[in-house]
């Protein structure tokens, strides 16, 4: 009887090792392996070039997004902080060397006309005086204006005339700032910076801020530090402009061999191999390949027949770029290739890590072998 149960242990351990041995192609893993990507590219007729990284293709894939105002915005002057707009409300005095004058009433000095607005066709109305117009004049002349038209009516009137904010010359900023709302442009908020500065300043990192700045039917964008690196990105408000901060929404997705798997934003302006395998805790030091780092996207058609070497392929095309760290140069490649939006990273597994998985399947295995015997053992001596 105990032989019996001997040969059957056997038989179940050899069945499980066939198993286990069979199975070796789906055991665990964090996705495929170098030859099954390479099995894909077009050279194996699959659909996605797979190409080395050197040089000459950094130079052809280093894109990075262009922002930046208009000639539009970028050439528009500004504005003076005495000219009167449209929605402008203004404050007016006028004395007479009168006592009964025409507007300033027995016993008073002086007549005072306070938020007077200038309507949407850029005009005010003074008693005696009548419609006058105000939008793009200067207090001072509105001034001379009135006393021209009061002087036939009362001896040598004297006028004051005060800008005070009003509809038509105020910003909106919303999004990502210190303080959201509608900001007068005064003299020492008329450009883009100062504004900025006026409302609490950006509240998010200002490596990946963005600027958007609406007028009217048009917007145009901005990176925030570039608005201080150069100066001409410091435009000039209008009244009616609106002033959207937001952080970057750019992102790449990690899988494979790495300290995370994730979609994970950028954190500069540009980003580099290195960086974006730095931004999700470097490679896996038990299971990542540093020879199977792989970059994959679709590429637009002009990028992807240079680094190709051709010029017949049309429309977006699926590339995979390889890294190998450990090539003498490899970790320049890796500085040097810029990474973009929506780009997927992903690191192979070392083979060392598939045969610890056989191996570990294996003894795993053979201690349940192990058991299956010494419980037929057990069985035997009991006359089982």
């Amino acid at each position: 009887m105990k032989i019996q149960s001997t040969k059957w242990a056997k038989s179940v351990a050899l069945l499980a090792l066939v198993g286990v041995i069979s199975s070796c192609g789906t055991l665990p893993r964090v996705g495929p392996n170098k030859k099954e990507i390479y099995a894909g590219s077009v050279q194996q007729s699959g659909d996605a070039f797979v190409v080395s990284v050197n040089d000459r293709v950094t130079r052809a894939t280093a894109v990075t997004p262009a922002l930046g105002f208009s000639d539009k915005f970028k050439n528009a002057g500004q504005l003076g902080s005495d000219t009167i707009r449209a929605g402008d409300t203004l404050g007016i005095t006028v004395w007479e060397n009168v006592d009964d004058g025409l507007l300033v009433t027995e016993g008073a000095n002086a007549a005072i006309l306070e938020e007077v607005q200038v309507d949407g066709s850029g005009f005010i109305f003074i008693p005696y005086a009548g419609r006058i117009k105000a939008a793009g004049n200067t207090p001072d002349a509105i001034r001379r204006i009135i006393t021209a038209k009061l002087e036939d009516q009362t001896p040598d009137p004297q006028v004051q005339v005060r800008r005070l904010a009003g509809d038509g010359s105020t910003v909106s900023l919303i999004g990502a700032v210190g303080a959201q709302g509608v900001y007068p442009i005064e003299r020492p908020t008329r450009t883009l910076s100062s504004m900025l500065s006026r409302a609490g300043g950006v509240a998010i990192e200002p490596e990946t801020a963005q600027v958007t700045v609406i007028r009217g039917g048009q917007r145009s964008q901005v990176w925030f530090q570039d608005i201080f690196k150069n100066p001409d990105f410091d435009i000039a408000l209008r009244g009616g402009d609106r002033i959207l901060v937001e952080q970057d929404t750019r992102a790449f997705t990690a899988l494979g061999a790495t300290g995370a798997q994730a979609r994970v934003t950028f954190e500069s302006q540009t980003l580099s191999a290195v960086e974006a395998i730095a931004q999700v805790g470097g490679l896996s030091t038990a299971t990542a390949d540093p020879t199977g780092v792989f970059i994959m996207r679709n590429e637009p058609a002009e990028i992807a027949n240079i680094v190709m070497g051709r010029d017949d392929l049309v429309g977006a095309q699926r590339l995979i770029y390889v890294l190998d760290l450990t090539q003498p140069n490899g970790m320049f490649m890796a500085r040097d290739f810029s990474v973009r939006d929506d780009d997927t990273l992903y690191v192979t597994e070392a083979p060392f890590s598939q045969w610890s998985k056989v191996i570990s399947a294996l003894t795993g295995t053979l201690g349940a072998v192990g058991s299956v015997t010494s419980a037929g053992d057990a069985f035997s001596d009991l006359g089982l």
